[in-house]
């Protein structure tokens, strides 16, 4: 009896916080070139003039998971935070796209459409217009594929962001027309999947971009590819630091 009436309290207690965490989040539309892209989004009680962070999944995730997994919503209440959905994407670990992820091509010297990057435009521009957000105070992050991601928003928008932080990410190639922002870099030297050579390269292009006008800031550990526990709330107060 005492093991049910444990498990029953255990299965209460996540019913109750799944809850109030879904009441903090409101999932919004936005029609891109034809296509429904959503997103999980917090809003806080004003939005004029609010921080707006956007936080992309790694491949295979959900915005719901990144929404519970990177927590910046919770860190930070007064920021405007938008968590994306992916689409089917093909990669090196997923060549035939069936898991949810982001394209990191198209721009620059290869100016072919990125559904993506047109979503990014879309959400930004909604987050100016209609919520107000600050423009001096826009910030992105993700893991894994989603970092990869991030360092190729740097690239193909370099005067957007007053601050970017990746976990466990790779791109090198990918910032070659960025502008120096402040950058922190999250990662592990045991890294099975990204592994470290592929991170470290990008993290030294991001020093040589920024030189002496914006910081690199890089947190080790040693949890292999996995989204450390206290992240969130190391990139919440990187973000913290910097506006535009």
């Amino acid at each position: 009896m005492k093991t049910s009436l444990s498990f029953l309290a255990l299965a209460a207690l996540a019913l109750s916080v799944r809850p109030a965490l879904a009441a903090n989040l409101v999932e919004k539309t936005w029609n891109v070139n034809g296509v429904s892209r959503k997103a999980m989004v917090h809003l806080p009680a004003k939005t004029e003039g609010a921080p707006v962070i956007f936080g992309f999944h790694g491949h295979g995730g959900t915005m719901g998971y990144a929404a519970r997994k990177f927590r910046l919503h919770a860190l930070w209440p007064e920021a405007i935070v938008v968590y994306p959905q992916g689409l089917p994407t093909a990669t090196g670990r997923d060549p035939q796209g069936a898991k949810p992820g982001w394209q990191m091509f198209g721009g620059g010297l290869l100016p072919v459409p990125n559904r993506d990057k047109n979503l990014f435009d879309a959400m930004l521009a909604t987050a100016k217009t209609e919520w107000k957000a600050d423009p001096k105070r826009v910030y992105a992050m993700g893991h894994s594929n989603g970092a990869g991601f991030t360092y190729y928003l740097w690239g193909q928008c370099p005067d957007t962001f007053a601050a970017l932080a990746e976990a466990s990410g790779a791109g090198h190639r990918l910032i070659r027309n960025a502008k120096p922002c402040p950058l922190l870099a999250i990662g592990a030297k045991n890294d099975p999947i990204v592994k470290w050579e592929s991170q470290s390269q990008a993290i030294e292009a991001a020093k040589k971009i920024n030189g002496t006008k914006a910081p690199v800031e890089v947190s080790l550990h040693e949890d292999g590819h996995a989204f450390g526990e206290d992240s969130p709330e190391k990139i919440v107060a990187f973000f913290k630091k910097y506006t535009r």
